[in-house]
């Protein structure tokens, strides 16, 4: 399972996760940072 951390929590959440083994993406770290579109993300 993949999580997708969103803007409004912190990314070092997402770095958090991935520290432990859980594939994890921040909305920061995806092409249009956190104005990326639902549709993409889906």
């Amino acid at each position: 399972m993949k999580f997708i951390v969103d803007a409004q929590l912190p990314k070092s959440l997402s770095d958090l996760l991935r520290s432990k083994g859980i594939e994890s993406v921040h909305t920061l770290d995806l092409p249009d940072k956190n104005k990326t579109k639902d549709g993409f993300i889906a």
